[in-house]
């Protein structure tokens, strides 16, 4: 199986460190950004599998993000998770009427993001 690249945009470090050291491990590939500005440019350029992102972020937060990576015809099917601490019920349905799939509450146990990061691939292999 071919390894899988995964974005993650988080403004913070621990996060970003955490994910990516677990994620490794995993045997994916990772690339990562800091807010929703550098996000979309990185999903441009290096065309991940899968993108995990943060909503609460400077210059551009997650939603906006994800927004944009929709309009775009070579990223809209991306797989899209919104990993946030954010709970407040409108904020979450206003996420999710963004464009992502899946909506994932801080703090996360690793090995659950894992299930659902594989699960939300093989969906994506199995559609072609």
């Amino acid at each position: 199986m071919p390894i899988k690249k995964i974005l993650i945009v988080d403004d913070e470090p621990d996060i970003l460190e955490f994910l990516s050291y677990n994620f490794r491990k995993k045997e994916f590939e990772v690339v990562i950004a800091n807010n929703g500005v550098e996000g979309t440019k990185m999903a441009e350029q290096e065309m991940p599998d899968l993108i995990i992102s943060d909503i609460l972020m400077p210059e551009m937060d997650g939603i906006e993000m994800c927004k944009q990576i929709k309009t775009i015809e070579l990223l809209n099917a991306i797989p899209f998770i919104f990993l946030t601490a954010v709970s407040d019920d409108y904020k979450v349905l206003y996420a999710m009427t963004s464009g992502a799939n899946q909506y994932v509450s801080k703090p996360v146990k690793f090995d659950y993001l894992l299930t659902l990061v594989n699960d939300m691939l093989e969906e994506k292999r199995k559609a072609g």
